[in-house]
C-alpha cells in the first residue's frame, strides 16, 4: 500500500507537487494520469525516496521507502529504463542488482524468461531498442518479488504485444494482492487495465476514483437514433439540457435523454426507430475535461494553421 499525505515538493519558487494526499490499495492497479508537467514523475521519485519532500510524507506498506531494510523486497519501481550502463550486458545488469539484495541467480533467470529477455540476454544493453529497454526496467522491478510495483510510463515504446503482456501481467500481480500504481499516456489502455485513477494537474489532486466513476462524473453520455422520421423525432425532444446533432437526415445524436426516455416518446408518437444505441464517453474524454485548465502548454489547431499555410503560398505563386 502507498499512502501520501500532504505531500509538498518546491523547486525554489515552482511547487512541483502542491500537498497532495492520496491512498493507492492492494490488490488494485491504480493509475496515475495528468499532463506533462502535472507532477507525477516527481511523486513517483519521492516515493521511491529519490526526491525528498519539502513537507508531507509518504509511505510503502507502512515506512518510507528509505526505511526498509530491504527495499527492494518491498517495491520494485521503473522510473527511468535507460539508467543502465550500457556496457553491461542485459543478465550482468539483472545479476548485479540481485546480488545487492542477496537474491539468487535462479530468480535473474526467471525474471528474464518473464519479461521476455532470454533472447538478448548477453547483449549490452547499449544496443537495446526502447521497448526492450523497457522490458529491462521491469525485470528489475521484479527482482525481489515485491508487495509493490511502481511504474513510470511501462508501456511506452512497446509493439502492441508488449503494450498486452504489460496489461496481462499487472492485472495478475494486482490480483494476487500486490499494490500496483503506474502512470501512462495512453487512455484507451488505461481505461481497460486500471481499477482506480488518480488525476493531477499543476501538481494538485483533480480527482480520484474508479474508473466509471470518474468517466460518469466528468462527462455526458449520448445516445444514437436511427429513424426514418428522425426530423420529427429531433423537434418533439427538444428541451432545456438536452443536445441534439445530426449526422444525416435519419440519425440524430442526443445528449441529456437516457436511451428509455427517447424509446418511450418515439412510441408514444408513432414514431420507429431502426436504432437507438446508447455512447458511453471514454476516458479520454474524461481526461481532457477535467485537465483543460491544468495543461502548461496549448497547441493552436496545427491543422488549420497548415491549410492557411499552404493556401498562402499557392496565393503568391
Amino acid at each position: 500500500m502507498i499512502e501520501a499525505e500532504n505531500l509538498t515538493k518546491r523547486y525554489g519558487d515552482k511547487v512541483a507537487v502542491d500537498s497532495v494526499t492520496f491512498s493507492v490499495e492492494p490488490g488494485r492497479v491504480t493509475g496515475f494520469l495528468g499532463p506533462n508537467g502535472a507532477g507525477k514523475s516527481t511523486t513517483m521519485r519521492m516515493i521511491m525516496g529519490l526526491d525528498r519532500p519539502t513537507s508531507g510524507r509518504v509511505t510503502v506498506n507502512g515506512k518510507p521507502y528509505a526505511q526498509h531494510r530491504a527495499p527492494l523486497l518491498e517495491v520494485g519501481a521503473l522510473l527511468e529504463a535507460k539508467a543502465v550502463h550500457t556496457g553491461s550486458s542485459a543478465r550482468n545488469h539483472l545479476r548485479a542488482l540481485a546480488a545487492t539484495h542477496g537474491i539468487g541467480i535462479k530468480r535473474v533467470e526467471e525474471v528474464i524468461e518473464l519479461t521476455g529477455l532470454t533472447d538478448v540476454a548477453r547483449k549490452r544493453v547499449g544496443g537495446f531498442s526502447l521497448g526492450m529497454g523497457q522490458r529491462l526496467g521491469i525485470a528489475a522491478a521484479m527482482m525481489g518479488d515485491p508487495k509493490t510495483l511502481v511504474l513510470d510510463e511501462p508501456v511506452n515504446g512497446l509493439d502492441p504485444e508488449g503494450v498486452k503482456w504489460v496489461r496481462t501481467m499487472v492485472r495478475y500481480l494486482a490480483s494476487e494482492g500486490r499494490t500496483v500504481f503506474l502512470s501512462s499516456h495512453l487512455m484507451s489502455e488505461m481505461a481497460i487495465t486500471a481499477d482506480d485513477i488518480i488525476v493531477i494537474g499543476r501538481g494538485r489532486i483533480i480527482t480520484t476514483g474508479s474508473v466509471d466513476d470518474i468517466i460518469a462524473a466528468s462527462t455526458t453520455g449520448s445516445v444514437k437514433v436511427r429513424s426514418p422520421r428522425a426530423t420529427e423525432l429531433a423537434e418533439a425532444l427538444q428541451r432545456d439540457g438536452v443536445t441534439i446533432t445530426s449526422t444525416d437526415s435519419e440519425v440524430i445524436t442526443v445528449a441529456g435523454l437516457q436511451a428509455s426516455a427517447i424509446g418511450d416518446l418515439a412510441a408514444g408518437r408513432g414514431i420507429a426507430l431502426h436504432e437507438l444505441t446508447p455512447i458511453s464517453a471514454s476516458l479520454e474524454e474524461a481526461f481532457m475535461t477535467l485537465t483543460a485548465g491544468e495543461v502548461e502548454y496549448h497547441s493552436e489547431a496545427p491543422v488549420a494553421s497548415a491549410a492557411a499555410a499552404s493556401s498562402t503560398q499557392e496565393a503568391s505563386r
